[in-house]
């Protein structure tokens, strides 16, 4: 699946980011610290990325121009986020490297093509129906029940495009959400656990595998990284497996975020996939000899990735606008505490604004000492 060339990119070449916000800012901190100049497109002044690159060309992401532009001016292409205009991307292509292709956007960007695509490389997933119409999700909630959820097929984050299926009304004032066109009900889960993984592979096909992450989430948001994981070994190496299986079926480039579902029964069902750098993974920029901004960048230039390791257990953090002023004050006086912050101008509530890393091989006491703090219990 991947696309135009395996053409090595060294250390003072250019790297084209699309999208300026946190993921690109830490791609950039990676790609800098070995070297690399590195140019952005977002429509954002002044953007996280922007602040700590070489240029920023400020436009939209579907201003065609623009993105020719950047890619004219880069050795190699590469993108923060899923909802990219595949077809200018591709002519972008024409101008540069760019080694994840668009075949895993157009599959990641719509949430009824990547369940399709995992159901057919064996991969488990809740059961789903594609919906385009009231009558079509009568039919879907008669075949799968209460108890599902419908969400836009595009776009949507954070909780955000998507609407609980429990009953009879639920379905009556699903209108609005079908007006932004097709959707997917998918089967809610009794999970006990939400899981994820980030996964790499180089040009020549090895494939790393970043340690499983635990996430908690509060209000839709992802709130904290528990990593490793608190599962079993047997089912660390069922996600191990399942990543590295998506990453073959991809022929991957770049990084992978794989977020799942754990049930009761300890198996575990593919949730979402992320074919970038995922919140869940910023631990590693502390806590692994590699981080996946590193392996990212490593990957989309054609160097060889190291065999990722973890130096010390970890939790990562999110800093949400309600929670900047209170982190701020504690910073002071916490030196196992490392601060992200990204640069934001407007701390926005639910807005995420930077993180912090923790490193210590007591977990508990990491999240005990956390929830003592008072700050993300909201």
């Amino acid at each position: 699946m991947q696309t135009n060339s395996n053409k090595v990119v060294l250390p003072g070449q250019t790297i084209g980011i699309v999208g300026g916000g946190q993921l690109g800012q830490m791609m950039s901190f990676a790609a800098k610290q070995m070297g690399y100049k590195v140019g952005i497109l977002d429509p954002t002044p002044d953007s996280p990325a922007g602040q700590v690159s070489d240029f920023q060309i400020v436009a939209e992401y579907d201003d065609h121009d623009a993105l020719i532009k950047l890619a004219k001016q880069s050795d190699v292409l590469t993108y923060e986020f899923e909802n990219v205009d595949v077809q200018t991307l591709n002519e972008a292509a024409q101008y540069t490297q760019l080694p994840q292709g668009t075949k895993i956007l157009e599959i990641t960007s719509n949430r009824i093509n990547e369940k399709n695509f995992l159901k057919e490389h064996g991969i488990p997933v809740t059961p789903f129906k594609a919906i385009e119409s009231l009558d079509q999700l009568e039919g879907a909630v008669a075949a799968l029940g209460f108890g599902s959820i419908l969400k836009t097929a595009s776009g949507g984050y954070d909780g955000h495009g998507q609407l609980d299926i429990n009953d009879q009304i639920d379905i009556e004032v699903a209108d609005d959400l079908l007006s932004h066109g097709e959707c997917i009900l998918e089967k809610k889960q009794d999970f006990v656990k939400e899981l994820s993984v980030m996964v790499t592979r180089s040009s020549q096909g090895e494939i790393q595998v970043f340690p499983v992450s635990e996430n908690i989430h509060r209000h839709h948001i992802l709130m904290e990284s528990i990593v490793p994981a608190r599962v079993s070994e047997a089912t660390k190496q069922m996600a191990d497996n399942i990543a590295t299986q998506i990453a073959q079926a991809f022929e991957l480039r770049g990084v992978l975020g794989i977020e799942f579902f754990m049930l009761a029964n300890g198996k575990l069902l593919v949730n979402e996939l992320a074919p970038r750098p995922h919140n869940s993974g910023h631990y590693s920029i502390e806590a692994c000899n590699v981080s996946q901004f590193e392996a990212h960048i490593r990957s989309i230039c054609g160097l060889a990735i190291p065999q990722i390791f973890m130096y010390q257990a970890a939790v990562m953090v999110n800093i949400l606008g309600r929670h900047q002023e209170s982190t701020r004050d504690l910073l002071p006086t916490r030196p196992n505490w490392h601060y992200h912050g990204y640069g934001k101008a407007e701390p926005k509530i639910n807005r995420k604004m930077g993180h912090i890393t923790i490193l210590n091989n007591d977990l508990e006491a990491t999240l005990k000492n956390l929830k003592s703090e008072n700050i993300w219990e909201a």
